[in-house]
């Protein structure tokens, strides 16, 4: 691919029907009118700083969207601000900054920024060409999709809603909490030293993925989007060597998987690498290898009915139809009283399951007592990792900078065949 200059990035910060931002210098808006100070904006609005030093701080920004760790916080950012009006008529805050500048922030709000330094390199690559591909093919990519029936609703998630900017804020995408007041020399050493660098494969943007936690084994993209794979998010084990997989598809695979605790780079960081690579709300979930969630009857039905939309009645099966390679399920029977249905994908288990969301979709299903008509009245699921487990695994590669290993044998494990290259 030929080299060119470094491109800007729209990125989505938050919608709400009025914003309440704090301007930190001169900045102008289309009329030319000079702006600085609080401002409470009601209506489309570009503002453009007068210089470099500028920067401006939003109000009130939730992140975790839907997540366990959802909550309010200010957030500071540079560059410029433009706000748009959305489809349901509330308005859009858009940061525009340049793609470096942008990538700075993902490393230190994805990850603790005092994270080994190279695996903050291997980020900084992943990241970068992971938002150069979805902004390439930003036109005729897939989004999300859906089949539902009255017995089957199989969806998918990417980028919807997405049509207004490049990508958003939040763990939907990229998380980018803006300027951090204590960030360190390591994060801006490591964009410095991999500047326009990015992972090709045949000539193309690979579209490098990444999760918390892959729970020991990398995951297929196609058991979490579209029914399609690429050659470097390929399935295999996160440790060293080429050991073959164990059969994780079979329920017997995905049981003896997820109720032990086998060897991986990502299976037992310690408390103090954790601390370095986790941010505080990161930390609350210590237990993402192997993690167990309980129910019982009533506030499963309750769950599934408030996330579904289904009445499912009282629970009497949840039943794996099929699973991924890292024995992720991506299609999942729930018989009850009432109703019967066939969920799918990864996400959307996930989402069905839980308040939030599960840690991930590679879990079990067990129950223990009955009433007196045969249903269950406790629900154990245990399972492993933490999010879809496609590609990069946050976890795993923090524990192999720490072992030793450079940015570039990190990203050769997660992406095999992909190709180092500097795009400007």
């Amino acid at each position: 691919m030929s080299h060119q200059s470094e491109p800007t990035v729209n990125v989505g910060i938050m919608e709400a029907d009025a914003l309440d931002i704090t301007l930190h210098g001169a900045y102008t808006d289309a009329s030319g009118n000079i702006l600085t100070g609080k401002l409470h904006i009601t209506k489309p609005v570009e503002l453009t700083p007068v210089d470099n030093d500028c920067m401006f701080t939003l109000h009130n920004v939730v992140i975790g969207i839907g997540f366990h760790w959802e909550q309010k916080m200010e957030q500071k950012f540079e560059g410029a601000l433009n706000v748009i009006h959305s489809p349901s008529d509330k308005l859009i805050a858009v940061n525009v900054i340049g793609v470096e500048k942008y990538l700075r922030s993902v490393i230190s709000s994805e990850m603790n920024a005092d994270a080994p330094e190279e695996f903050l390199k291997a980020h900084a690559v992943i990241s970068r060409s992971w938002l150069l591909a979805q902004m390439q093919h930003k036109c005729h990519c897939a989004k999300s999709e859906m089949t539902e029936s009255d017995n089957e609703r199989i969806k998918w998630y990417d980028h919807e809603d997405h049509d207004l900017f490049d990508v958003c804020a939040d763990d939907h995408c990229q998380r980018y909490q803006g300027v951090r007041s204590n960030m360190p020399a390591s994060v801006a050493r490591s964009i410095e030293a991999t500047k326009g660098e990015v992972l090709m494969n045949d000539g193309k943007l690979c579209d490098t993925r990444f999760s918390k936690c892959c729970g020991g084994v990398m995951e297929l993209f196609s058991t979490c989007w579209s029914n399609e794979d690429m050659p470097y998010l390929t399935p295999k084990l996160d440790r060293e060597g080429e050991e073959s997989l164990p059969d994780l598809t079979t329920e017997k695979g995905a049981t003896q998987w997820c109720t032990t605790h086998p060897d991986a780079w990502c299976a037992a960081p310690s408390r103090q690498l954790l601390r370095k690579v986790l941010n505080g709300y990161d930390l609350e979930t210590p237990d993402f290898y192997r993690w167990k969630v309980e129910y019982t009857a009533p506030e499963l039905a309750e769950i599934l009915r408030e996330r579904t939309g289904v009445d499912f009645g009282e629970i009497l099966s949840i039943e794996p139809l099929h699973r991924g390679p890292s024995a992720r399920i991506d299609k999942l029977r729930i018989q009850g009283t009432k109703h019967t249905m066939t969920i799918g994908k990864e996400l959307e288990i996930r989402r069905s399951l839980s308040k939030s969301h599960l840690y991930s979709s590679a879990f079990i299903v067990t129950t223990s007592g009955t009433d007196e008509h045969g249903v269950p009245q406790h629900w154990i699921l245990q399972g492993a990792g933490w999010g879809h487990g496609v590609g990069l695994c946050q976890i795993g590669a923090a524990a192999m900078a720490d072992a030793g290993k450079s940015y570039t044998e990190i990203l050769g494990h997660y992406y095999p065949g992909a190709n180092l290259s500097t795009l400007y």
